[in-house]
């Protein structure tokens, strides 16, 4: 077993002689860590927490009580082969939360650092996301959705498969994700629509007001111009150059289930 003698584990906890723990990770009550899982230094792991096999994490995680990391995806292709679920640093992941591991043999489920997952929710097989992203509670985030830096989704949301949400988005609760969410603008209403800019994220992140003022116009085309999408684009490249409009235009161009419009 190779746990680091710094370490903290409860005696009821269960520990795989084939697990790897990092140095002042602290382990609680009836935890559970299965074989070739390795926790980075500083991780905290509240009690009832299961951690499966070929999961990792880095450090100074935090996982709350009840919460399962690397399940078997729910996917009835699933061949029971090795896949890994893959954690960055510095999350913080709350309260009865499951997190499944890739469905296909090698693949891989990725969280990136600093995101703070709320309750009582899943994220499926395959799924990446970014970093500094919000997941407030009960949402539910299907096989393959990619989520940019930076996003908040709000509580009670649902993303179907495959779909992807750009960079600094907000999604409104209980909102359903049916199609790509462009970087940079707010969107609600059940199936999802966008409804302006972002401005409270963009603030927070910084953004300059040179920007902003280029994204809310690059917004207008798009949204309220009602030019047709090839058309739209065409002119936000023209009018309204800055590196900011560039990922827009970038992930517009990569969106494979196509953009949400009105």
């Amino acid at each position: 077993m190779s746990i680091d003698p710094s370490a903290m584990v409860a005696e009821t906890a269960r520990v795989h002689p084939e697990a790897k723990i990092g140095p002042h990770c602290v382990i609680a009550d009836y935890c559970v860590i299965e074989a070739d899982v390795e926790l980075g230094a500083s991780c905290r792991l509240e009690p009832y927490v299961y951690v499966k096999r070929w999961t990792s994490m880095g450090e100074h995680n935090e996982v709350s009580a009840g919460t399962v990391l690397g399940t078997d995806p729910l996917d009835k292709g699933f061949s029971g082969q090795r896949s890994y679920l893959r954690i960055g640093n510095r999350n913080k992941i709350r309260e009865h939360y499951t997190v499944s591991r890739g469905t296909r043999p090698e693949s891989v489920t990725e969280i990136g650092d600093d995101n703070y997952i709320m309750t009582s929710g899943h994220i499926a097989h395959n799924a990446k996301i970014g970093n500094q992203v919000v997941i407030a509670s009960c949402a539910l985030v299907a096989g393959y959705v990619e989520i940019e830096d930076q996003v908040f989704i709000s509580g009670g949301v649902v993303i179907h498969q495959f779909s992807k949400i750009g960079r600094l988005a907000m999604i409104g609760g209980n909102s359903r994700v049916n199609n790509d969410a462009p970087p940079y603008f707010l969107y609600s209403e059940f199936d999802i629509t966008p409804k302006g800019l972002n401005l409270v994220g963009l603030r927070r992140a910084g953004v300059p007001a040179a920007d902003v003022a280029a994204l809310k116009r690059a917004y207008r085309i798009l949204y309220r111009s009602g030019l047709g999408l090839a058309a739209a684009v065409e002119r936000i490249a023209v009018e309204c150059d800055s590196d900011y409009t560039r990922h827009l235009l970038a992930f517009i161009s990569g969106s494979k289930r196509g953009i949400c419009r009105p």
